[in-house]
């Protein structure tokens, strides 16, 4: 908490006047964010990750359900009404409460009118703006954006020229489209929910028949529940998979890969490749793809490093995808 209050201090003397942070379930756990004062909070969803810190998801609920209660009543308290969970986090806060959705009447409403896998078009309460964004786990959080600069009193016009504007942040659903055709989506995603995000995104822009290959792994020395869900949910979104080492840390690569198939029916297997060099791995995907194929490479984003029994060694997946694009031109 000190280190915290001392960066923002230096930030504020800086000449900062705002700063947006993602303050974790274990930040508010281990009480980092004691002394700050919010004027806002947004809760965006619960999906399972940091079991291996909070042993159960009711745990992991209440961690992030705290930083709520301790709003004071002179902030706001944004909340997804399409989460199942969305209003249980706001029950005890003083905080004022309003929601955003892309499904229902809120107070705050987006909806997708096109999108494509380099942007979309997107309506927030009735005013249609153009983003640099892709599927709907994006176009919920700029209208969360949209919600909270408009509760923290700036104009309208003024916070979708803003979101208009923004670009993505490196390895987070960013494209690399080749001479032949083949577009490959490096992202961070780490947990089921946020593989299934991403492909469905995939799916949402090339439809149900388009051609996907993933290249997927999993941490080691962390949650090992979430592995075989991971492999599942990928392999029911993709018509390749490739299982692969992501951060092994000090577990043996192929311990990962086989818990990750335990996930996996016998007609999953038929199109799962087991291969754990990643550099390996990210090649075969592009020597298998096709004018038109999509190959989402999941897990690492923008690290460009993997960590290997307590070493990090320099790996980008970013670098891998454009070198394997031009080999293969």
């Amino acid at each position: 908490s000190s280190d915290l209050n001392e960066m923002l201090r230096k930030m504020a003397d800086a000449g900062c006047d705002y700063c947006a942070m993602e303050v974790s379930s274990h930040a508010a756990h281990q009480h980092r964010i004691a002394g700050l004062h919010f004027a806002g909070g947004i809760f965006t969803n619960l999906t399972r990750d940091h079991l291996d810190y909070h042993k159960t998801v009711e745990a992991y609920l209440n961690a992030k359900k705290s930083f709520f209660d301790n709003l004071p009543a002179t902030a706001f308290a944004l909340t997804n009404a399409d989460d199942k969970v969305g209003e249980v986090m706001l029950q005890n806060t003083e905080a004022s409460r309003h929601t955003y959705s892309l499904r229902s009447e809120a107070d705050f409403t987006g909806r997708i009118v096109e999108q494509r896998l380099d942007g979309t078009l997107l309506s927030l309460n009735g005013v249609e703006v153009e983003t640099m964004f892709t599927g709907k786990f994006n176009a919920y959080n700029l209208t969360a954006v949209y919600g909270a600069g408009i509760l923290l009193g700036w104009e309208r016009d003024s916070v979708l020229r803003a979101i208009s504007a923004l670009v993505p942040v490196a390895g987070r659903f960013q494209a690399f489209h080749s001479p032949k055709g083949v577009t490959a989506i490096v992202d961070y995603a780490h947990t089921p929910d946020a593989v299934v995000n991403v492909l469905q995104a995939i799916r949402e822009v090339i439809g149900q028949n388009g051609e996907v290959i993933t290249v997927v792994g999993a941490g080691g020395n962390r949650d090992k529940g979430k592995r075989p869900i991971m492999a599942r949910e990928a392999a029911a979104r993709s018509q390749r998979v490739i299982l692969t080492s992501d951060n092994p840390r000090f577990e043996e690569p192929e311990d990962i890969l086989a818990d990750m198939e335990e996930g996996l029916d016998d007609e999953a297997r038929t199109r799962t490749l087991h291969i754990t060099d990643r550099r390996q791995a990210i090649r075969t995907a592009v020597a298998l793809a096709r004018p038109g194929t999509v190959i989402l490479i999941a897990g690492k984003g923008h690290e460009d490093y993997q960590e290997v029994k307590g070493v990090k060694h320099h790996f980008d997946d970013r670098e891998e995808v454009k070198s394997a694009f031009s080999e293969n031109n």
